[in-house]
């Protein structure tokens, strides 16, 4: 157990640094762009929401390479790690450039969904720089996911640690205007994405070809030639991936459309909850990835035991750590919301009660989004997507989204019964994906390499 328990740790706390590191790139483009000007801030806050939901799609991808790369790895198949990573970046790369026309003509979306007038052409102007960003942004998870499986998960922790510096520089060169640079506001912020992914990429493709260790799997020797079979095992298992995130990112973003038909006040306490909320299950993601990577490896080398000792041991802490955050809400939920608002924000008393209450719901949501996700990454490590896909798509949309409605519209509870239908669909979905795994290639004497 103490064995599990510290690789579950050595693997799952850099990865979680390296999430939350990712998360803050966002969080500094708001900030800024919030001291900068508020229709700035409008039109980053729509164009990062629509490129978020295209990112995560692609995603899908870059979390095929994970499971693939420490399977291979682990029965010493370097031409297997090889072949999931080149064809996983292809992938990535041509999921970004086919995705290029949809932030192009961005403009006529944003018009669709009534969006104000001063709002639109700055959108479109700052998602046409975003949407080139989005190959590197692709490549680099793919990179971090292959050097995660085999066990290097500091060095991306650290890299990414670095771009959040980089992406406050440039930002304040590019937005603002300073260090000799140009006043471009929020294109300015879409610049400084694009050249902090494209640092970031350089980083992590010159440490995979430097380092003694890597150069075994030759990863960008004849980079250009097609390997159609891995590339089509990258995809079955991939886009399955991509469809479950969407579905529960889409989840997340109707609740904010019903808390907003409730009020202003309910809306804003929803958006700093969240953002607290979501900061806090990048942890639960990164040991969640942890898992896969256990599970992964303990499946190339054929090793039933193992697998489920893994499993086990990285389902406590996930739920160690779910307990200590909920502990965290519910008693120190008034002080966190507050952090997110002016002292001499008129109405901060009612959006500190609001979003307190919200957190209290959000004590019993972090144990079943915890779980779930957890769920979805030993899944993913004997490489099981698609019914894990339907089972995220039914448990979010078919009874979460109702759920939401009818607790916090049709009866009356408002923004308490919109999250705890969050707490609801994310509960099915994390009782389905368990009973999934546990019952089936988790449980005693299954053979889950079967299908190598």
């Amino acid at each position: 157990m103490r064995t599990d328990l510290r690789k579950v740790l050595a693997l799952g706390l850099p990865l979680a640094g390296s999430h939350l590191a990712q998360f803050m790139l966002a969080v500094t483009d708001t900030i800024m762009l919030g001291w900068y000007g508020v229709t700035d801030l409008a039109a980053g806050v729509l164009g990062a929401a629509l490129f978020f939901a295209v990112f995560t799609f692609g995603t899908g991808f870059a979390n095929a390479v994970m499971p693939m790369v420490a399977t291979a790895a682990a029965s010493d198949n370097d031409t297997e790690v090889r072949r999931a990573t080149r064809m996983g970046l292809w992938l990535s790369v041509a999921f970004g450039i086919g995705a290029l026309p949809l932030f192009w003509y961005s403009g006529a979306l944003l018009t669709a969904l009534s969006q104000p007038e001063d709002v639109v052409p700055l959108g479109e102007a700052y998602m046409r720089i975003l949407g080139f960003s989005l190959v590197p942004a692709l490549c680099v998870m793919v990179l971090k996911n292959y050097l995660a499986a085999l066990g290097r998960t500091q060095v991306a922790l650290w890299i990414t640690v670095a771009s959040v510096g980089l992406n406050v520089v440039v930002n304040y060169a590019l937005i603002f205007g300073n260090l000799g640079a140009p006043e471009l506001g929020v294109r300015g912020a879409a610049i400084a994405t694009i050249l902090v992914n494209l640092v970031t990429i350089a980083a992590l493709v010159a440490y995979c070809a430097w380092l003694p260790q890597l150069r075994r799997y030759v990863l960008f020797q004849r980079f250009w030639r097609p390997d159609w079979q891995a590339m089509g095992q990258v995809w079955r298992l991939g886009w399955p991936i991509g469809v479950a995130l969407v579905a529960e990112t889409a989840l997340f973003s109707a609740a904010a459309v019903m808390v907003g038909w409730i009020g202003t006040h309910e809306l804003a306490a929803h958006g700093i909850a969240l953002e607290i909320t979501a900061m806090l299950f990048m942890v639960h993601l990164g040991f969640s990835n942890a898992a896969t990577v256990l599970v992964g490896r303990a499946r190339g080398q054929r090793d039933q035991a193992a697998l489920r000792a893994g499993a086990k041991t990285a389902v406590a802490v996930s739920l160690g750590f779910a307990s200590l955050t909920m502990v965290l809400y519910i008693a120190a939920g008034p002080f966190l919301v507050g952090l997110f608002l002016s002292p001499d924000e008129p109405a901060r008393a009612t959006i500190i009660a609001i979003g307190a209450s919200f957190l209290i719901v959000a004590a019993v949501f972090q144990l079943a989004d915890g779980a779930q996700v957890m769920a979805m990454g030993l899944l993913r490590g004997v490489q099981d997507t698609r019914v894990p896909m339907l089972i995220a798509a039914f448990s979010y949309w078919g009874v979460g989204l109702p759920t939401s409605y009818l607790m916090g519209i049709h009866w009356g509870f408002g923004g308490e019964g919109v999250w705890a239908g969050l707490v609801v669909g994310l509960s099915t979905a994390a009782v389905l994906l368990m009973l999934r795994f546990w019952r089936g290639p988790g449980r005693p004497g299954a053979q889950p390499w079967a299908r190598i």
